[in-house]
């Protein structure tokens, strides 16, 4: 991997907040190089508060959304809360269905089917919402794009209000709302918000319409958090705020679904980092393996005991979901070296038989292998589906664009999409999509980075700096874990590889032979390392500080990122 060390923070701007703080000039050098760099910013970046959340009116069609959910009720119509099967699609669900219903009887769920209706707003769901009397659809995660279905549930007397946070195209569905911050005509001050995180303000414009309030919303708040770090949106500005206190919901009064997947878990408080890999698996394994709705139950069970019960099945469609997503990883690994394209700018795989579900997973697995854009395809009904993952630095939505000639329907985000195409058109795709990032990808974006906060002496570590740090959770795009690199380190003689498949090196390491300063320190995944540190030679190290707890016993840690 590349190591490139960020620009030093400015000397004085960091030795003044050093000082105003009483911290360590290397913690305040963090700060200053995320732009924290005053008393006031700090206080504002440790003690997020809600109250410097942005007012949800300023979002285009807001007034219009409340409105058409004001008269819902005031005619006691049916309402539709409608979501994409991921966790930010059923996040968004929960928090908005289980809102409303909070206050109003008449309020359903729909989530699609992944495999026979695909992503986003479907005509089942609308012919759905017609046959069962329902007048008004609130889409969330979903929908900016859904023009032809917006129209056609007019047709049958449905109106539409769409939260959505994917880049809409110049026209816009004929919705009564279009509830989205990256509309171009939209000047919320923060566009990067999650699906849920515009339910959620949708929610927040209600409850200021009504007078009630605000604290009836903190509740939600775990739902909020949940999403943001699943989708990973950048953790900054009004996300930050959000999920900040939703994962002090998560950790004091949880619902009772997430209470139920926690109880599972070895863990006495839970980070963003856990919600990233423990908790969204789960909640995502059902719409991957069965059924979102699934996961809406879970997350609006009202008993602890159905919350269990759902969250057994939810945790079996879990290990399903491993299970499939390592042999579809594995065949298309040997596809790749059988088609002879280890050396393409691209990775584009297919076969019929893959687990829609699992799809994104195997593509971001693959990136782990050949650094690279990679679509991953199966067959979906008459087409072929696909999930799209991008590296750092290459916008893989604007290389879709010019590949769009061959496809029939795309969307998402820089870093990760999905499309649809017709089989014959597979093959001039993958070309074209070779084609266009051949000649566009950056050299330095063809292999991967680690970006490095500052270099640190390992006898700058102590259970004080790493209390400081911890302060600076939650981490997520904007603020990412910090990373340091300690240069001529030694391994004290005990390191080993271990896991089933001895992949993972664990060490214990100091800062010179027979020192008494020594840190343990573990690298998933760089087993195939251990020479490098052994026979008592010395190393460079880039890693982050975490905490590892064994027997009862809680002790500071090296997480590995790399060694050269």
């Amino acid at each position: 991997m590349r190591w490139t060390l960020k620009p030093p923070p400015e000397e004085h701007l960091q030795n003044r907040l050093a000082k105003d703080l009483n911290i360590d000039p290397v913690l305040s050098g963090l700060l200053v190089q995320r732009g924290i760099d005053s008393f006031e910013k700090a206080k504002s970046f440790f003690r997020p508060s809600l109250k410097e959340l942005y007012d949800p009116f300023l979002m285009t069609d807001m007034q219009e959304a409340v409105d058409r959910i004001q008269k819902a009720v005031d005619r006691k119509e049916n309402i539709l809360v409608y979501g994409d099967y991921d966790v930010d699609g059923t996040t968004s669900v929960a928090l908005v269905s289980t809102f409303l219903g909070s206050f109003y009887p008449n309020v359903s769920s729909y989530i699609p089917d992944r495999y026979s209706e695909g992503y986003g707003v479907s005509y089942t769901g609308i012919d759905y919402a017609s046959d069962n009397n329902i007048s008004l659809i609130i889409a969330l995660d979903c929908g900016v794009k859904a023009i032809d279905k917006v129209d056609y549930a007019k047709e049958k007397g449905i109106d539409f209000i769409i939260g959505d946070h994917h880049r809409p195209d110049k026209k816009l569905p004929a919705a009564v709302a279009v509830l989205d911050p990256k509309r171009e005509d939209c000047n919320y001050p923060f566009d990067e918000l999650c699906g849920c995180g515009v339910g959620f303000k949708l929610c927040q414009a209600y409850t200021i319409a009504q007078g009630w309030n605000f604290d009836i919303l903190i509740p939600y708040l775990d739902l909020v958090a949940t999403a943001i770090g699943a989708d990973i949106v950048p953790m900054i500005d009004e996300n930050r705020i959000l999920a900040y206190h939703g994962l002090h919901v998560l950790n004091t009064s949880p619902r009772p679904g997430f209470q139920a997947i926690i109880s599972q878990l070895n863990k006495t408080k839970l980070t963003s980092t856990d919600v990233v890999f423990t908790i969204a698996p789960r909640i995502n394994a059902a719409g991957r393996m069965k059924h979102g709705l699934f996961a809406v139950e879970l997350l609006t069970a009202n008993t602890i005991e159905l919350a269990v019960q759902l969250a057994q099945e939810i945790e079996q469609n879990n290990t399903d979901r491993k299970e499939t997503d390592q042999w579809i990883t594995k065949a298309a690994l040997e596809q790749i070296i059988n088609l002879k394209e280890e050396n393409r700018f691209t990775t584009v795989v297919y076969d019929p038989t893959w687990h829609k579900g699992v799809i994104g997973i195997v593509a971001s697995r693959l990136i782990e292998t050949y650094y690279r854009p990679t679509i991953v395809f199966t067959k979906s009904g008459d087409k072929l589906a696909a999930s799209v993952r991008s590296v750092r630095g290459f916008d893989v939505y604007d290389a879709l664009s010019q590949c769009s000639e061959f496809i029939e329907q795309y969307g998402g985000h820089k870093y990760a999409a999905g499309l649809t195409l017709k089989e014959e058109n597979y093959d001039r795709f993958k070309e074209r999509f070779e084609e266009v990032v051949c000649g566009t990808i950056h050299t330095q974006n063809r292999s991967e980075e680690i970006t490095v906060d500052l270099q640190l002496p390992l006898s700058a570590i102590s259970p004080k700096f790493y209390r400081i740090l911890k302060q600076m959770e939650p981490y997520g795009p904007g603020n990412m874990t910090p990373v340091f690199l300690t240069n001529k380190v030694y391994d004290t003689g005990y390191a080993k590889q271990v896991g089933s498949e001895k992949t993972h090196l664990k060490a214990c390491i100091t800062d010179r032979p027979k020192s008494p300063l020594k840190y343990n320190a573990i690298g998933f995944n760089l087993g195939d390392q251990l020479e490098l540190i052994s026979n008592n030679q010395p190393f460079d190290i880039v890693y982050s500080l975490d905490e590892n707890t064994w027997n009862n016993v809680t002790s500071l840690q090296l997480r590995l990122r790399d060694i050269h």
